[in-house]
Parts: C-alpha cells; sequence; structure tokens
C-alpha cells in the first residue's frame, strides 16, 4: 500500500510538472489583472501597427426584414500615428482583405465570392478576388474625453466614398514580456454606410442597403 502511494504521489507530480512546462508562457505566473485600462495617461506617443489578430470588422445588414445577419473581415494591416497631447493629429490607415470575408454559413460566404454567372457578367457581391479596402483617415474631430469623429476615405469595390466613424477609445498599456510585450492601445468604432454606394446592390431591399460596421482597433507600438 506504501509503495502504491508514493508511486501515485511521483506520477501525480510528473504529470503536474508536465502541465506546467507545456503551459503557454503567458499561462505561468498570469497577471492578476488585464494589463490594459480606458486610462489616456497611459497612452504612449508614436506609430503604432494594426495587431492583425485583434482587429475586426463586423458588419450587419437586415435580412428580409426577419431578423439581422452579421459576418466579419479580418487579418487587417495599417499604422496608426498617435499623439495623446493632440489627438485631433492622428492619422490611421488601414486595409481590409475582402476576399477574406467569414460567415457561420459556408454557403452564404461561397456566395459573397462568387463569379458572375455569366462570362462577362457582374458578381452578385464580392467575386472570386475582390481587392481589399482601405479606409485612410483625413480628419479627427475629438468629441469628448475618450470620444473622437474619424472621417476618411473608404475604398471599397473600387469605388472611393468618404466615411465617419464614431470612435472610443478603449483601453491602453504595456503588455507583458511573456505575452510578447510592447505598448498596446485599441478602440472600437461605428459607422453606417450604403452598399449601393460602393456598386454592391444585389438583393436590395430584399437584403438592406445599409450596413451597419462595428470595428474593434488593436495597435501595437512599433
Amino acid at each position: 500500500m506504501r509503495r502504491f502511494l508514493v508511486l501515485s504521489t511521483i506520477i501525480g507530480m510528473t504529470i503536474a510538472g508536465g502541465a506546467v512546462a507545456t503551459a503557454p508562457l503567458w499561462a505561468q505566473g498570469q497577471p492578476s489583472a488585464p494589463p490594459g485600462k480606458r486610462d489616456a495617461a497611459l497612452v504612449k506617443s508614436g506609430t503604432y501597427e494594426a495587431d492583425p489578430h485583434h482587429t475586426l470588422v463586423e458588419w450587419q445588414v437586415d435580412h428580409m426584414g426577419f431578423s439581422p445577419y452579421f459576418g466579419l473581415f479580418g487579418d487587417i494591416t495599417g499604422t496608426l500615428q498617435l499623439d495623446p497631447k493632440a489627438p485631433e493629429n492622428a492619422k490611421v490607415s488601414v486595409t481590409i482583405p475582402v476576399a477574406k470575408v467569414t460567415t457561420a454559413s459556408p454557403g452564404l460566404t461561397e456566395h459573397l465570392l462568387r463569379g458572375p454567372k455569366e462570362a462577362g457578367g457582374k458578381a452578385d457581391f464580392f467575386g472570386p478576388s475582390p481587392a481589399a479596402a482601405t479606409f485612410v483617415s483625413t480628419e479627427v474631430r475629438r468629441k469628448g474625453a475618450d470620444e473622437a469623429e474619424v472621417t476618411g476615405n473608404l475604398t471599397l469595390n473600387g469605388v472611393t466614398k468618404p466615411v465617419t466613424l464614431s470612435a472610443r477609445f478603449y483601453g491602453a498599456g504595456p503588455v507583458p514580456a511573456q505575452m510578447g510585450g510592447g505598448e498596446n492601445v485599441g478602440f472600437e468604432a461605428t459607422t453606417k454606410i450604403s452598399r449601393s454606394a460602393f456598386g454592391i446592390g444585389f438583393g436590395v431591399p430584399m437584403v438592406s442597403d445599409e450596413v451597419q460596421l462595428k470595428i474593434a482597433a488593436a495597435f501595437i507600438k512599433k
């Protein structure tokens, strides 16, 4: 019986030790609180790069008046130039890979990227090889302590139109070294666009012309 208890203890310690050894570095000695805070004093001046893993654009349309339907654009790249002492001088430029659009329905995703039904025709939505969309800011206007209107040029489906985002500062702070390190800053923003204005009018009005956009933007200081 004693040998059994000793053996069980050794096995248990070995398994536990292996679990610690194989756990992600960020999980070992994990901080007791998130490093990011909604505190403008933590924002560092400089040039940031968009975090493609944590920057998302959610689009939502009305489906036949029965329900909302949404999908996502991810893997977004770009830069942000930011001075917390003069946020109105901020400049942001991002690229959104339309070809990587994601929905919960494989059939719908395929339809969004389907080519025209007839040779020389027009695709219903984006088509099989859509160019990436871009947003380049032209003006930033402060609307409060942590809010701003960001106006810029959105290029989608080969059409460029001015768009204004209602943006809000979400959080900033240093990332622990075991999680990659660096200074991070994040924002959330919303806006609405008319998809037909960008030449994507298939299904209107059964599928709404108005598209609501919700943006989660994370940036890492270079």
